[in-house]
């Protein structure tokens, strides 16, 4: 069992920056771990995934360019940098995770793609 557990959401205004923090524990160098995202009466959406074998980050085209994700191997954390904030980027995030031996993880799975899921920590953002 996986235990994941999000902090760092908050409510900012539009052009801001938050650095969301997914701790994991039992993470080991074969897994994708990553952030879904929710908003009200939205689908969830996949946002950014990282593989634990060669740290290769994978992005969907809406938050290309301005969230970075990075993985803390020695704290066993995982970050998602978010600058130039939009409305749009508001919803819950939820942070994910799943054994995968692939060196690639890719930028838009299905939510049934991962086994593992944190709580999450809402983002909201004001236009």
């Amino acid at each position: 069992q996986i235990g994941l557990l999000e902090s760092g959401g908050g409510s900012v205004p539009a052009g801001s920056s938050l650095r969301l923090s997914c701790e994991a524990s039992d993470v080991y160098s074969n897994m994708c771990i990553g952030w879904f995202r929710q908003a009200p009466g939205k689908p969830r959406e996949a946002v950014a995934f990282i593989s634990t074998l060669s740290g290769t980050a994978s992005y969907a085209d809406s938050i290309k360019g301005r969230f970075t994700l990075s993985y803390d191997y020695a704290k066993n954390t995982m970050y998602l940098r978010m600058n130039s904030l939009q409305a749009g980027d508001t919803g819950i995030y939820r942070c994910v995770a799943n054994y995968d031996g692939s060196k690639y993880c890719g930028p838009s799975p299905s939510p049934t793609d991962y086994n593992y899921w944190g709580q999450g920590t809402q983002v909201t953002v004001s236009s």
